[in-house]
């Protein structure tokens, strides 16, 4: 392809992209395939010869879009947005043709100098304290990241350099080995995977502290599980409070957490890669009460402020623990500014970096600050109606406080109900959720996502939900009105006769739930 091509085909692609995200409710949003579908529809070898671009993009509706999950939708509601906007594109563009590779300053200067610029308005956006933003003289600094996952990751390594350093200065003759094998760190049993991942690459103990009613973690049991640890003879070193927990949205108690952080010396990493974004709007600043004793913060724009993956943003105080942790320094990455310009290699795992804040300052620039909140209370309106029509029907529940667009619900009953509506919202593909666990109930988390969905879309979705919820609940209904197992006219005259009783009159109800099960199960195959 020479340049003519690209600029004919380029316009055709863009108008091709603007046809699918306009027009996109218009797909189903879940994809009706297997494992291994695409195999049969491309060849199992490369072409020895180049093909025609005009060859090559007919695949794209006949091969790709029949398996895309269209995140943009407005009828997808799992998982938390992973949002796109023109602006964005067009910066990923320019970026891409650029591509320059800003592990240094000297490497691409304005890759860094931009990325430090940006960082700064975020941080006053979210309404960071001074030290966390880049200033003459300070050690802070935002960092564009590629995942919130990756960023707990490096707060935990950062925080482990800091606790082995101080560590071994009380103790010199203390070696890093067994130090390292005493620490822990904490976390609530609400926050994210990833944060057990970060826990298991950096070979330290991760201790879960039981969240409260709200599914939220507060100082007095994080403060007896240091202690303990400490009596154990135990290193605590880190703790990730979350701002936002992907099962229900809930929010740690950061002033206390930061708090016993601040006093106990531990490093504390606030994940807020969803609710992050929020904070853009002055009213959900309450969440972020404390954080002027936290070590490090991260959220993601690319969930919720319009920029697409990726791009996690990540402030810290001291940069010095990051240089710690990941400084090495060849020299064939030197350059005459070394130690007077930042080199962002230096902040995070990979040595390689792309020129992701140009997307990040083509969407502020163009939706400005009162466009992006208007965004973010946009779909907070919308999850609020949602929540409505979910408890203006006595069949449902939910279970969990909203916080911001994620509402969580549920049929009221056991979880098998809720787990087979789930399953076959699903698999109609009219709209698209999935489930968590909060203590031990089944629930499924709705999302509002799209920047496009509107009210109609919502009131659509819930439309679809109490089809589907009728369906299951007259099946169950159905089964329910089997003939009820015998509790026994004889009275029983000995313990061992109850006993016996209890057992059988429980293997019959299981054998009637079992049978439940299964019926429902076909009704679920033939569907799809």
């Amino acid at each position: 392809m020479d340049s003519e091509e690209f600029r004919i085909k380029g316009k055709e692609l863009i108008d091709y992209i603007a046809d699918y995200l306009e027009n996109i409710r218009d797909r189903r949003v879940f994809p009706d395939k297997k494992p291994g579908f695409i195999r049969g529809l491309i060849p199992e070898t490369a072409p020895i010869k180049g093909e025609s671009w005009d060859n090559i993009f007919k695949d794209v509706e006949n091969v790709i879009m029949p398996g895309v999950t269209h995140w943009q939708s407005p009828h997808m509601h799992a998982y938390f947005p992973a949002l796109n906007s023109y602006p964005s594109m067009l910066g990923e563009m320019l970026s891409n043709a650029i591509n320059c590779i800003g592990f240094t300053w000297a490497s691409s200067p304005v890759c860094t100098e931009l990325e430090m610029v940006v960082m700064n308005w975020l941080g006053k956006m979210i309404g960071l304290p001074e030290e966390f933003l880049h200033r003459k003289g300070g050690d802070g600094g935002g960092v564009i990241q590629t995942t919130a996952s990756e960023c707990t990751l490096i707060s935990l390594l950062a925080g482990r350099y800091v606790a082995i350093k101080m560590f071994k200065d009380l103790y010199p003759t203390a070696s890093k080995h067994d130090i390292n094998g005493k620490l822990v760190a904490y976390s609530s049993d609400q926050a994210h995977s990833s944060v057990e991942k970060a826990a298991l690459i950096g070979l330290v103990t991760l201790r879960y502290i039981e969240c409260d009613e709200n599914f939220s973690m507060r100082g007095d049991k994080l403060l007896k599980a240091i202690k303990q640890d400490r009596e154990q003879g135990l290193i605590p070193f880190w703790v990730c409070a979350t701002l936002g927990t992907t099962g229900s949205c809930a929010f740690d108690n950061l002033q206390e957490i930061t708090e016993i952080c601040y006093k106990e010396l531990l490093w504390c990493h606030v994940d807020a890669a969803y609710a992050g974004s929020s904070f853009i709007c002055p009213e959900y600043r309450v969440w972020l009460k404390g954080i002027e004793k936290a070590n490090s913060i991260a959220f993601n724009p690319s969930k919720w402020l319009m920029v697409h993956f990726d791009c996690t943003a990540m402030w810290v105080k001291n940069s010095s623990a990051l240089h710690g942790a990941f400084n090495v320094n060849p020299l064939y990455l030197t350059h005459e500014y070394s130690g007077l310009a930042i080199d962002y290699m230096h902040w995070q795992i990979p040595l390689s970096k792309r020129f992701r804040s140009l997307k990040l300052w083509f969407v502020i620039r163009n939706y400005g600050i009162t466009g992006l909140q208007e965004h973010i209370r946009k779909g907070v309106m919308l999850a609020e109606k949602f929540e409505s029509f979910v408890r203006s029907d006595q069949r449902f529940e939910v279970p969990a406080k909203r916080h911001l667009g994620l509402v969580v619900f549920r049929l009221v009953g056991d979880n098998f109900i809720t787990e087979t509506l789930c399953k076959r919202l699903n698999s109609r593909g009219n709209i698209h959720c999935v489930p968590a666990n909060l203590k031990g109930k089944y629930v499924i988390r709705f999302t509002v996502t799209a920047p496009r969905t509107t009210l109609d879309d919502i009131v659509k979705d819930w439309k679809e939900i109490v089809t589907v919820a009728n369906g299951i609940l007259q099946e169950r209904e159905k089964y329910m009105k089997r003939a009820k197992v015998p509790l026994g006219d004889a009275k029983c005259s000995s313990p061992d006769e109850k006993e016996e009783l209890s057992r059988k009159n429980t293997a019959a109800v299981y054998k009637r739930l079992q049978a439940q099960r299964e019926a429902l199960d076909q009704t679920n195959q033939r569907q799809k």
